[in-house]
């Protein structure tokens, strides 16, 4: 791009500051909390009506017969897509449209939107409602200025990213929605900060481990077999062997923040004896049931075999040593690690326009998490895909979330030259 060309390309998108901090708020005011799913579809046609102006053929998929997708809270996916005047590649910006629950801790209306200080606060603001508005503004500033473009452009807006992204990415991979010839490069902007470009994530499996008691009056425990006792020699191991050998493990991965450079596990839940639900007093039973979910983040140098066998060699042990202890274990997920070449197009399309509207080099950053890139490598056999976006990782799933408005402006940039690099226009 020539340096007028630049100019004048960043003139148009700073004219558009306005729209973008207007699109933010009203994607934010939509209240699309995952579980359950609400109100997915007038968020997708929010999308899609603001796109529809600008020349692109916008497709409502409803991710039918997913996980969570009844009659009440359909996963309506959005897809919107404008071919140029001439044949060349395509590029995709994706975005999910779900947000996690409000919780507690707010200073600002969680859906209000507001504006403060440079900053707008909502649900979703930085994770990723903010990466959504700066693609499309990003995308309307560069038609402005390329409307003789060769190839195509296409923006989505997915669902139940937050709960694993099989209503959204994963069903419309299936599709082949997310496959080449249909699409040949990526961009997702997930909030990884604007001077990072990310290349992938770790692995993850997650599993129900149940152990079995027997039940007996509670004034006699010797009659019966008590679960949670079971359980507690479970997590005692864990904490004595697994533990310390997960704390031993590192990666060359360059995953961020430092602390997930290593393999981690999280009890993500422990259930034991009475109804969960139940506010009244306990009845006095042992209990004959006890179940923990665990969710081990892996590294790509692991192996998901061995992983798996970690825990269950101590399962199986604890089968030897310890008298009457019965398990079962349930896998409930499964996802591998995912790091694309730093060389790709994408990748090296976003570092020179980091490096030209930051004057910074970007960091290479591999995200703690998953998120739908997985779906576009499994299923879409995609491997140009990265995460770019605005928006501070940590801010993510906190109370007062925000996204800097600044932030979202120069992320545009970087989107727009990077998309001006990919389509190779003139």
């Amino acid at each position: 791009m020539r340096e007028d060309e630049r100019r004048q390309f960043f003139e148009r998108l700073e004219g558009h500051r306005e729209a973008l901090v207007s699109l933010t708020q009203d994607l934010i005011r939509i209240p699309t909390i995952n579980p359950p799913g609400e109100n997915y579809t007038p968020c997708a046609e929010l999308v899609g009506n603001w796109l529809k102006p600008l020349g692109f053929e916008v497709t409502y998929i409803r991710g039918e017969g997913t996980p969570g997708d009844p009659q009440k809270y359909p996963r309506t996916n959005v897809i919107a897509r404008r071919e140029g005047r001439h044949s060349g590649p395509c590029v995709h910006f994706n975005s999910h449209i779900d947000v996690v629950l409000a919780g507690q801790g707010w200073t600002f209306d969680p859906f209000g939107g507001e504006v403060h200080d440079g900053k707008i606060y909502g649900r979703g603001a930085c994770d990723m409602k903010g990466g959504l508005a700066a693609s499309m503004i990003a995308v309307l500033a560069f038609l402005e200025a390329y409307p003789d473009y060769g190839g195509t452009i296409e923006i989505s807006g997915t669902v139940d990213e937050e709960s694993g992204g099989y209503g959204g990415v994963a069903y419309l991979a299936e599709q082949g929605l997310f496959s080449k010839p249909r699409v040949d490069h990526v961009i997702i902007p997930e909030p990884l900060n604007k001077d990072r470009i990310c290349l992938g994530h770790r692995g993850a499996w997650s599993a129900q481990i149940e152990t079995k008691g027997r039940i007996a009056h509670g004034s006699m425990p010797f009659l019966g077999d008590c679960a949670v006792r079971h359980m507690g020699a479970v997590l005692d191991q864990f904490e004595k062997e697994l533990f310390p050998k997960l704390a031993s493990k590192f990666t060359c991965m360059p995953v961020v923040p430092e602390g997930a450079k290593q393999s981690t596990m999280n009890i993500n839940s422990f259930h034991g004896g009475d109804d969960e639900h139940f506010e009244g007093l306990p009845a006095h039973c042992v209990p004959d049931s006890c179940r923990v979910v665990i969710d081990r983040r892996y590294l790509i140098e692991e192996q998901l075999e061995d992983v798996k066998g970690e825990v269950k060699s101590i399962l199986d042990g604890l089968t030897q040593s310890r008298e009457e202890f019965r398990y079962e274990i349930k896998e409930i997920n499964q996802i591998d690690p995912n790091m694309t070449d730093k060389e790709s197009a994408v990748p090296q399309a976003l570092k020179l326009a980091v490096e030209d509207v930051l004057e910074v080099t970007p960091e290479w950053v591999i995200s703690p998490g998953s998120y739908d890139q997985k779906h576009i490598s499994r299923l879409g056999h995609l491997k140009d895909c990265v995460a770019y976006g605005p928006g501070i990782l940590d801010l993510a799933h906190q109370p007062d979330e925000y996204v800097g408005i600044e932030d979202m402006v120069d992320s545009a940039k970087v989107m727009g030259l990077a998309l001006h690099r990919l389509l190779n226009a003139n």
